[in-house]
């Protein structure tokens, strides 16, 4: 079969499953059709189907049990969740005029570290964006992220001057799976110069990684000065 039919079937293929998962088209539960069927469906290879059905796997959409077929996996209530707030609606909240802007943006091969924090193959292409977000006349956070090439190359040619990263992607890559952590820092002198505070102020870290069922999207930062920013989570008593 020819490769880039194989390649071209393969996106179909994850596109349309996924689609119909996010959408609610497929709950939870809902068993996925065996691999057989797919490709007969899709006239392709069960090989075909069957590295589908391995990234949704990965991406935490679906779960693969043997002898029982793949099935759209449960909400995991022991997982916390954190909404993706947009940082222009967070400001705007508090009654302050928002602006932003880029002060690096650069398409790169992905280091040692990059690989750790995306997840991704040494010398993987990636996307470098660092921004300030202002509110009013003062910075309010500062955003260091990486962006998969491999997973959005539309990225390369985008120069976030207009629409800042996290919204720009959001528009552009549906994601399926994100995963959160929170801690604290001391300012280091170039967080310090960023934000306009002093050198080992004490500041709240929110990094975010999310996924798509092609894979890895995403590895954000947010560094916020830890007097002008606060989580706040709300939560409602189980049914009984």
């Amino acid at each position: 079969m020819n490769q880039s039919r194989d390649l071209t079937l393969h996106q179909r293929i994850l596109s349309e499953i996924e689609g119909r998962i996010v959408s609610g088209e497929w709950p939870p539960g809902h068993r996925i059709p065996f691999e057989v069927d797919l490709a007969t469906q899709y006239d392709c290879s069960r090989m075909t189907v069957n590295k589908v059905l391995t990234q949704l796997a990965k991406a935490g959409l679906i779960e693969r049990r043997k002898k029982s077929g793949s099935f759209v996996t449960q909400p995991q209530a022991q997982s916390a969740i954190l909404e993706i707030h947009d940082i222009k609606a967070e400001v705007q909240s508090l009654n302050l005029p928002y602006s932003y802007a880029v002060s690096k943006k650069a398409s790169r091969k992905a280091k040692a570290e990059d690989s750790r924090r995306l997840e991704l193959p040494v010398a993987s292409s990636v996307v470098e964006v660092v921004c300030i977000h202002n509110a009013g006349m003062r910075p309010f956070c500062l955003e260091e992220r990486l962006i998969s090439l491999e997973t959005v190359p539309e990225a390369a040619h985008a120069d976030f001057l207009t629409v800042a990263p996290g919204p720009w992607l959001l528009n552009q890559v549906p994601w399926s799976t994100a995963e959160h952590r929170i801690h604290a820092i001391s300012a280091s002198a170039e967080v310090a110069a960023a934000l306009d505070i002093a050198r080992n102020t004490a500041c709240l870290v929110v990094e975010r990684r999310t996924w798509s069922g092609a894979g890895p999207v995403t590895h954000v930062r947010f560094t916020y000065p830890g007097d002008r920013h606060a989580l706040v989570a709300r939560f409602t008593p189980a049914s009984q």
